[in-house]
């Protein structure tokens, strides 16, 4: 089980951005939608910055791992050049985090008590599958984007990966 690392793996990453030092962690974006995560990995890339996309609190229990998993999928499909990892949240649901575990899913945040989680993390690790107690950081929560335009959604996204501090 990692305590907050930023990356389940190094898959589609020169560099995978596992330090717990937060001037050097990559940029975490809290997405909503596949146009959330395709715009994310398009000005990721464009900027040649690797970055974490992580659901929203809870989205595993709500959305589901088939939902995310699926997510993920489109947007590397799309953007195949971006240097990303995916964390899916699935709060205290140790039924929502088996489900991701069973999915695939590529990294897990799981919050409920530690001796499950220590279960559910060896578990998880026999998948290859990380898992951790802490989601990531946000950077930019773009649930207030959800219906934005493509163009303003590009610039908000480019303007956060400008202002914050990179390992690139």
């Amino acid at each position: 089980m990692t305590g907050g690392s930023t990356s389940p793996s190094a898959r589609n990453c020169p560099r995978n951005g596992s330090t717990s030092d937060p001037d050097t962690r990559p940029p975490a974006f809290i997405v909503h939608s596949l146009a959330h995560v395709v715009a994310a990995l398009t000005e990721a890339a464009r900027a040649n910055r690797p970055i974490v996309v992580a659901s929203a609190p809870n989205a595993g229990i709500y959305a589901g791992a088939g939902w995310f998993g699926a997510l993920v999928a489109a947007a590397r499909a799309a953007v195949p050049q971006a240097c990303f990892v995916a964390w899916l949240d699935c709060g205290d649901d140790a039924g929502a985090a088996q489900a991701a575990i069973r999915a695939g899913v590529e990294g897990i945040v799981f919050t409920g008590r530690a001796d499950v989680a220590a279960r559910l993390a060896d578990i998880a690790a026999q998948a290859g599958i990380k898992l951790t107690t802490q989601p990531p950081a946000a950077t930019l929560d773009l649930a207030g984007l959800f219906v934005a335009d493509a163009e303003t959604l590009r610039r908000r996204i480019a303007d956060t990966l400008a202002s914050c501090a990179g390992i690139c």
